[in-house]
């Protein structure tokens, strides 16, 4: 089985406007540079998130919030060269320990309802391949968990005929990848390399407190996309009421970035084609040249 390199597409899916920019943003560059048809999904629109950025926390933009959201993640995708979908649902917030999660959200909706609009995307699409995140969700939002429950069923559902009929003809996504973005092992690279240098590093604080979470999938593929970090770090930026200039992910030193992490990371969850891992494509298996019977 392989593709013909115009007829690559690659859909995202994530859960709230920014999400797609900070995970895996730069291999979304890097793809749609290469002609490579690349779709964002997007769950929510992000309508209960907080506004991170001091400089725009004031009372029109947070009552203004679902609309400036919309806009940001317009801007987001035209510069990383991307198509992107709203599918529609409710934002959940993040709701404290003991704070139940609102009536109307994602997350509290049945699986096969939530998972209808992006099955209905997958079929009219048509990607070799689709990217979320694990089960973990990340980080352990309602909405992100949830992304991943939905978008494992629609990766199987969309290819049973006997399945949402309504939803569109059938469709078979080759590959489904999960993002292994800010991970323990990033922070710690960064860190060092960072005090190596005499930088000063926040990153230190982070990795004491981090939770005592399971191992991390193995990393099957790693996707070199240095050269596409300054159009992920724009796009990032253009969601300018989550992202705060200089501070959190902008404030660490691209030059040591390139140098010692200059890849982001995934794992292959499942491949209905042959591959040999370690990969450095997500779409290994599928070009020309590599047809395996």
């Amino acid at each position: 089985m392989f593709i013909q390199p115009s007829a690559l597409r690659l859909l995202t899916v994530h859960a709230h406007p920014d999400d797609e920019s900070s995970k895996g943003a730069a291999t979304l560059a890097r793809y749609a540079a290469q002609e490579v048809d690349v779709m964002v999904a997007t769950f929510t629109g992000g309508e209960r998130g907080s506004v991170l950025n001091p400089a725009l926390d004031r009372p029109g933009v947070r009552a203004d919030l679902a609309r400036i959201r919309w806009q940001e993640m317009a801007a987001a995708s035209e510069i990383l060269g991307v198509r992107q979908r709203f599918l529609g649902f409710t934002d959940s917030g993040l709701p404290g320990p003991d704070e139940p999660l609102p009536e109307d959200c994602f997350a509290l909706l049945p699986t096969a309802v939530a998972a209808e609009p992006l099955i209905a995307l997958i079929r009219e699409f048509r990607p070799q391949v689709v990217v979320t995140y694990d089960e973990t969700g990340g980080y352990p939002h309602p909405d992100h968990v949830m992304t991943h429950r939905v978008t494992v069923e629609a990766f199987e559902a969309a290819a049973d005929p006997d399945r949402f009929p309504a939803a569109g003809e059938p469709w078979q996504a080759a590959k489904l990848y999960y993002h292994l973005a800010l991970s323990r092992a990033w922070f710690r690279t960064m860190h060092e390399a960072m005090t190596a240098r005499g930088v000063d590093s926040s990153m230190g604080e982070l990795l004491a407190d981090w939770p005592d979470t399971p191992p991390a999938l193995a990393t099957t593929t790693r996707i070199r996309c240095a050269e596409q970090f300054a159009v992920r770090d724009a796009a990032l930026l253009a969601h300018a009421t989550q992202i705060q200039p200089g501070a959190g992910f902008m404030a660490h030193p691209r030059d040591i970035e390139c140098e010692v992490w200059p890849t982001e990371d995934y794992h292959l969850a499942r491949s209905l084609v042959e591959t040999t891992l370690p990969e450095s494509d997500l779409f290994a298996g599928l070009r020309p040249g590599e047809e395996h019977g």
